[in-house]
């Protein structure tokens, strides 16, 4: 897959003040894992170890550290990834903790730790000094350097226009582009406790254009300090809408009174990629998408204008032009139901429904409504708003028959969804209605001069919008008002009939996509029993196993569901993934061709194959596209997720577009 980079975070064995024994260590895992990622990182002052104390002044470790990252550098000659080393540098006199980024066998760049922790078990201003935003070239070589070092100078390559050689840019103004093509990534690097300032070097390297921040840390562990950890990495990684890779000493550096667990850590735009736990020995390697982190930044107008704000801080950006590496399986989990959530479902999905509820409420209150009117027809949609407006009425203190309920059966409706309908409506305590709309649309039928044995579309819509306008009077007749069913599935694929089914004064489920929708009803369902319901459970459950269908068309001979909308317009699995990652990332249609397959590779669960993928994915464009037009002028309704159609807030899109090449 494109736009990947993929970040190994490894802690090596830390042999401390002995530089061969950290080399070879480095080198080992150099050569292990050189064609398993674009970057690999390794820890706070790597080449040394951190805790040598005062061992850091001797002429012996600051040479030795000198010469060991050039071995490390000619290393990267071997092979196609960057490595990123930890080690105290000296320029004019001065010591400092560094971080060197090394790539096809030359040191690229040389980052200066910029915020020395001087308190508690931290005593870094003794040996180290601190570097603020001036680049400056530096040489790597001593006039005395014996002839491993010669070589790599003879070895020395271009960096972008910048001839490296012997000489390297020094400074915490640096950033590195790595890639070629349309195929380029920008990193910073910080270093430790330059993340835990309240303005932070990788929040100005953010502000700069970096994409992805690089923290080599020597964190010691105490109680609490992973979880601070994760609020702090995570946030840094959410406010800056950044990648961020997070690699920390393990439990060799331990010494006299410090314990250190190697707790690493990568987060994507404020989420977690992956973590080795502390004292849990283990590599970490994930992809972190760039086109996630692109789209964010172009769609998030604060982050741009805070960019402006700090643009009077200039940076260095020193070019690698080696190609990232072809990624096949990605290294991230991709799930196939990315609205559907993960972990405690039952917590996710009640605070969903409580705010669906929350708006319904506010609505009743603020139109001194006396009724909401909702269409119930045993699906999963119609459900799910029967049950937000029966806890809506039940939290605003009025009776449960505030709820008027309406089962308006059809040519196409079964025993079995009408007898839900009726059962459910009646457990629920609703004010229970059932309106044949048999007569009134054959009537309309013979008015237009439809054939009733042709099942067209205008057959099928006829029905969708005479149940509307049933509903629709009897709100007028009963002073309240409709309550829309449709879901945000149907609203992306148009599959819903324009002025019918579409049209409501309040849709609670307008941004419940429909692979939500059931894990809401389940969850909801199930909880509503224990909480007063009583009964419900078993139709819930019945619902949730009855097919997707409208119900427009007669049903088969035995009496069961003929017309399955799944058949028409394929798995609503596949359809909220193409939704979720076309809207919520931007990503072209290429992008998500490739991820959703690559889904359904980790998926135990799903087995579509990749022609069936391609279909329904061109059905996905050319319904979501054509449309728009009913996006346009759909109803109010509260949105609870971070995608959305309404055309007053999330999705402003022209009715017209040439969507061919989507296709």
């Amino acid at each position: 897959m494109k736009n990947m980079l993929r970040v190994a975070a490894v802690t090596p064995k830390v042999h401390i003040g002995s530089v061969s024994g950290n080399v070879r260590e480095i080198m080992d895992i150099y050569e292990e894992y050189k064609d398993a990622a674009d970057v690999i990182v390794t820890p706070e002052l790597s080449i040394t170890g951190y805790t040598c104390a005062d061992l850091f002044e001797n002429r012996k470790l600051i040479d030795g550290a000198r010469r060991g990252l050039l071995q490390l550098a000619m290393a990267t000659c071997t092979g196609q990834s960057a490595l990123v080393v930890g080690l105290p540098f000296e320029v004019d006199g001065e010591l400092f903790n560094c971080a060197a980024f090394l790539q096809g066998g030359r040191v690229v760049a040389i980052v200066p730790k910029t915020y020395l922790p001087n308190y508690g078990e931290f005593y870094e201003k003794r040996w180290f000094s601190a570097r603020k935003y001036d680049a400056v070239m530096v040489n790597l070589m001593d006039p005395e350097d014996d002839g491993d070092e010669l070589e790599y100078n003879a070895g020395s390559k271009k960096a972008g226009d910048r001839a490296v050689g012997s000489e390297v840019l020094f400074g915490n103004n640096v950033m590195i582009e790595m890639g070629s093509g349309d195929q380029r990534v920008k990193l910073g690097i910080e270093i430790c406790e330059d993340a835990w300032t309240p303005v932070s070097p990788g929040r100005l390297l953010a502000m700069a254009g970096a994409e992805v921040i690089l923290n080599l840390s020597a964190s010691n562990e105490v109680i609490g300090k992973a979880a601070y950890r994760h609020k702090l990495i995570g946030s840094v990684s959410s406010d800056c809408l950044c990648g961020y890779v997070y690699v920390s000493a393990g439990m060799y550096e331990s010494t006299s009174d410090l314990v250190f667990s190697g707790h690493n850590l990568m987060y994507e735009n404020g989420k977690l990629l992956g973590e080795v736990k502390p004292f849990e020995d283990g590599v970490l390697i994930r992809d972190i998408s760039l086109t996630k982190i692109r789209h964010d930044r172009i769609a998030n107008k604060s982050f741009a204008d805070c960019k402006r704000d700090f643009a009077f801080r200039k940076y260095e950006t020193v070019v690698c032009d080696t190609p990232l590496m072809d990624k096949g399986n990605v290294l991230m989990k991709v799930k196939m139901t990315p609205f559907v959530p993960s972990g405690n479902k039952l917590e996710r999905c009640m605070a969903i429904f409580k705010m669906q509820v929350a708006g319904l409420q506010r609505r009743i209150e603020a139109t001194h409504c006396k009724c909401v009117v909702v269409g119930v027809s045993g699906g999963l949609d119609s459900t799910l708003a029967l049950l937000v407006s029966a806890q809506a009425v039940k939290n605003a203190g009025l009776p449960p028959t505030t709820v008027v309920g309406i089962t308006m059966p059809g040519f196409g409706t079964t025993n079995r969804t009408k007898n839900n309908s009726t059962e459910l409506m009646r457990l629920l305590g609703c004010d229970s209605r059932e309106i044949s709309i048999a007569a009134s649309v054959r009537q309309h039928f013979a008015d237009i001069g439809q054939d009733e044995s042709v099942h067209d579309v205008t057959y099928e819509n006829c029905q969708a919008r005479e149940r509307t306008q049933i509903l629709m009077d009897v709100a007028n007749k009963k002073g309240g008002f409709v309550v829309g069913t449709g879901d945000l599935s149907e609203l992306a694929l148009g599959w819903c009939t324009y002025n019918g089914d579409h049209m409501s004064m309040y849709a609670v489920n307008t941004s419940i996509p429909k692979t939500l929708v059931r894990s809401l009803v389940n969850e909801v369902g199930h909880f509503m029993e224990v909480d007063g319901f009583v009964g419900i459970a078993p139709i819930i459950d019945d619902i949730i196993d009855t097919p997707v269908s409208p119900e427009l068309l007669p049903p088969n001979p035995d009496g069961t569901i003929a017309q399955k909308t799944e058949d028409t317009v394929g798995s609503y699995i596949l359809h909220d993934f193409f939704l979720y990652y076309t809207l919520r990332y931007g990503m072209s249609p290429e992008e998500v061709n490739e991820l959703c397959k690559e889904a359904v590779r980790q998926s135990d669960e799903y087995n579509f194959s990749d022609s069936e993928i391609d279909k329904w994915q061109k059905v996905f464009y050319t319904r979501f596209f054509r449309q728009q037009f009913k996006r346009n002028c759909m109803p109010d309704g509260v949105k609870v997720g971070t995608v959305s159609v309404s055309p007053r807030g999330d999705l402003r899109l022209p009715s017209e577009i040439e969507f061919e090449d989507f296709l």
